[in-house]
């Protein structure tokens, strides 16, 4: 027998073994009209490693303890009783968990869950799709020599699953050469039109496009309706966006973007705990798509192959409603928390370039709570290996986590080369943890290399 719904500030019930249950039967829409009690961020956070500038929470997010406490209790629920857990509990807690996300992925029909599963990853979810993709080439519904269509800037794992999956099956790969740094959204969108044509050509049909939201290395926010409604006018025949990085940090109405598939992690700026992610499938699509990991639900929808596939921890997708009360505890809910990081990282974005003598990767329109900021180009980041290993000193000597990208795209042509060619981007993150003294500490680590005449060619091949 499920336990009663309580209110916020009621004590939780309990099993007879003495740990807390969760309320599966408790409203699950209302979530925002509950009261925002405020957050001690600093209590919330404080598992981080103490005097590390975290940087980069675009990479691996960050779990408050409240949400993680909320986790705790699943995984002593499985651990006490599994049979239990897993026959009463479990597709219960799942449905709750797509329930409550619906409203900030833009659903509002009650059946619409059926549309909604939850997995590990946005690269769990790339694999489901091109799976899909892969068959329709290998079983005859598209031919040989078609197209899968990609930027140029994908997510390097879901490059490497286009090809380990649909162009193993006969597809050919085009990939969109968008510029970087970019001015406007027009950039991308005249290469997109420029590789749909020729992904259109020759006879070919473009059969799928892989377009992100936010792009990752370098970090840009992609028009993504204008590139999904070119795409149906160009007649392509599917669309998946990754969007890895959205949820949390952009806007995102499925129905509205409008693509077959759309995917985002929960875990990056949702708040949730590490692995969780979602994967929307449009009306009339969401039948065909089965988890690569085959188990006893096997042809009874996404969702349930999902959430049932082998024993295995599935506490960080039972937890959605409890990382929604946590951002439903700020001012403006999670519209609130993405518009105060976007204007604080735009701001330190600008005084670090100030400070170095660079300037921004794009515009802040096309930025969300990560933007690129220029390096001194007298670093010397001549190489992935340079960006590596800069990152790696600014971590062990600076306590500064911040990932560096090599830009190998810089204009030689254009007279850009030089001591003074920016051929680095550091890709700074703002979450509600951060404070304006880790950027300090960025800036000045920086300069003081500037200073010390510091070049990346001076580091071991074998640093870390």
């Amino acid at each position: 027998m499920e336990p009663k719904t309580s209110s916020a500030d009621e004590e939780p019930s309990s099993s007879a073994n003495g740990h807390s249950k969760p309320d599966l039967n408790g409203p699950l829409l209302p979530l925002a009209k509950r009261p925002r009690h405020g957050v001690c961020v600093a209590s919330e956070f404080a598992h981080h490693e103490t005097g590390m500038a975290r940087l980069n929470n675009g990479s691996f997010g960050s779990c408050p303890a409240s949400v993680l406490q909320a986790q705790a209790v699943y995984q002593r629920l499985f651990l006490a009783q599994p049979d239990k857990f897993y026959f009463d509990t479990l597709q219960p807690a799942l449905e709750r968990s797509r329930r409550a996300l619906m409203p900030f992925i833009g659903l509002k029909d009650a059946e619409s869950t059926e549309e909604v599963a939850l997995v590990d990853n946005a690269t769990t979810a790339a694999a489901i799709v091109l799976q899909h993709m892969a068959w329709q080439f290998t079983e005859g519904s598209f031919q040989k020599g078609d197209v899968v269509l990609m930027l140029h800037y994908a997510y390097g794992a879901v490059k490497k699953s286009i090809h380990a999956y649909v162009a193993r099956a006969g597809a050919q790969v085009i990939e969109v050469p968008l510029p970087f740094p970019l001015s406007s959204p027009d950039d991308i969108i005249r290469e997109f039109r420029n590789s749909l044509r020729l992904g259109n050509s020759n006879g070919r049909r473009v059969r799928l496009a892989v377009i992100d939201h936010i792009t990752s290395m370098p970090c840009v926010v992609v028009p993504v309706r204008e590139l999904v409604q070119i795409c149906r006018e160009e007649g392509v025949d599917q669309v998946f966006i990754d969007a890895a990085h959205a949820i949390g940090n952009v806007e995102v109405d499925v129905e509205a973007i409008g693509a077959d598939f759309y995917t985002s992690n929960l875990h990056k700026w949702f708040f949730c705990p590490p692995a969780v992610a979602f994967l929307h499938s449009r009306k009339g699509r969401a039948n065909s798509l089965h988890h690569p990991v085959v188990s006893h639900e096997y042809g009874n929808g996404l969702p349930m192959e999902s959430g049932w596939i082998g024993t295995r921890d599935y506490s960080s997708h039972l937890v959605v409603p409890e990382a929604i009360d946590f951002v439903n505890k700020f001012e403006g809910g999670i519209e609130g928390i993405r518009k105060r990081n976007h204007e604080k990282v735009v701001e330190m974005g600008r005084m670090l370039a100030q400070a170095w003598g660079t300037d921004l990767g794009a515009p802040p329109e096309m930025s969300c709570s990560m933007v690129m900021v220029g390096l001194p180009g007298c670093l010397g980041i001549q190489s992935d290996s340079d960006a590596l290993k800069l990152r790696a000193l600014l971590r062990e000597e600076y306590k500064v986590e911040v990932p560096i990208y090599y830009n190998s795209r810089r204009k030689v042509e254009a007279g850009e080369a030089g001591p003074t060619c920016v051929t680095g981007y550091a890709r700074i993150s703002h979450q509600v943890y951060n404070v304006e003294a880790e950027y300090f500490r960025l800036r000045d680590a920086v300069i003081k290399l500037v200073n010390d005449g510091f070049k990346c060619a001076m580091l071991s091949s074998t640093s870390k």
